[in-house]
């Protein structure tokens, strides 16, 4: 058996942000219409290193492969001069079973797949005319976010806010050279929500960083962090507060997201949610519908996102002749 080894230097090369948009909006609108296979979440917490690894997979139907994907955060890896995130993705051959690939990615496929799920999200859900966003959380994701986010908006400003001024400073430093946008740092979450078109939440927080007094008509609302159960970034009345609800998928988000505190606060029922952003992404249902709209997405992390990168990254680096062939 042969098996394709793809390492990270050759798969930031084969898939970039653009790329990632359309292969996550084309899974999602799979999803919704009953082309996709989706087991549940793996969740692995070990708190005393402050550490949480997930494992996801997915088929889209009528594909060539199946991947199964493990992704982690070790948040004290930092200080210790290691990467906060890692992972690799498995990738299978969908007519027989067998090992196909295997991306050594070091979770940047997690974090492209994550901002283009972002980026949808505002696509089919911020005003049209958005072009400033609130950045909560100053990490390795804010950075994918606003380069996914550019791909879809004519974002021109970035206000940062991060439990560590330093962290916010240095990450406005980095968007503003990087990509010519205004963007500044600034002392309170509040600050930054109250003068955004776009608010985008990239924290692991596990509790809220975003009240619901804060939003004001015709925001957009981003929440990416909230992946497990403990985890919260949103007041759970900001949910109440806004007008349309969407979610990455139902059933994920009663149990890991946004969506998973608001109805045990008994502030809201899942009968309320407008749609998942697949539905949204095929034409089922409509993302926002007036200017004055407050609109969320719940994002909690599909394994379909990871099976759709994958799946183009492994036929493009066979057609290109990339990578390493081992036999096994």
């Amino acid at each position: 058996m042969n098996v394709l080894i793809l390492r990270e230097a050759q798969i930031r090369e084969l898939m970039g942000p653009r790329a990632a948009i359309d292969a996550v909006r084309d899974a999602f609108a799979r999803l919704a219409r009953g082309e996709a296979t989706l087991p549940g979440v793996i969740g692995l917490d070990l708190p005393q290193v402050e550490g949480e690894v997930h494992v996801k997979g997915a088929w889209l139907h009528g594909t060539p492969f199946f991947s199964i994907k493990e992704a982690a955060g070790f948040y004290k890896n930092g200080a210790l001069g290691l990467p906060v995130g890692s992972g690799l993705i498995l990738v299978f051959d969908a007519t027989n079973g067998l090992l196909r690939a295997i991306l050594f990615d070091n979770a940047y496929l997690t974090e492209l797949r994550t901002g283009a799920a972002g980026a949808l999200a505002a696509d089919l859900l911020a005003r049209p005319d958005a072009t400033r966003v609130a950045m909560l959380g100053a990490g390795g994701q804010a950075r994918y976010q606003i380069e996914a986010l550019r791909e879809v908006r004519g974002i021109r400003e970035v206000l940062a806010w991060s439990r560590s001024p330093e962290r916010a400073r240095a990450y406005a430093a980095e968007i503003q050279q990087r990509y010519g946008l205004e963007a500044r740092a600034v002392s309170s979450a509040r600050e930054a929500v109250e003068a955004a078109d776009i608010v985008v939440t990239v924290t692991p927080a596990r509790e809220p960083v975003l009240r619901a007094e804060w939003l004001r008509p015709g925001q957009h609302v981003t929440a990416v962090g909230s992946d497990g159960p403990d985890k919260q970034e949103l007041e759970a009345a900001v949910l109440a507060r806004v007008d349309t609800v969407v979610v990455d998928r139902l059933d994920q988000c009663l149990r890991l997201g946004e969506l998973h505190h608001a109805v045990a606060a008994g502030l809201f029922t899942a009968d309320r949610v407008h749609a998942e952003l697949g539905q949204i992404a095929a034409g089922l249902k409509p993302g926002r519908t007036r200017p004055d709209e407050i609109t969320l997405c719940d994002l909690t992390g599909v394994g379909i996102q990871d099976a759709a990168v994958a799946n183009r990254v492994v036929g493009l680096a066979l057609e290109r002749g990339l990578g390493e062939t081992i036999a096994v």
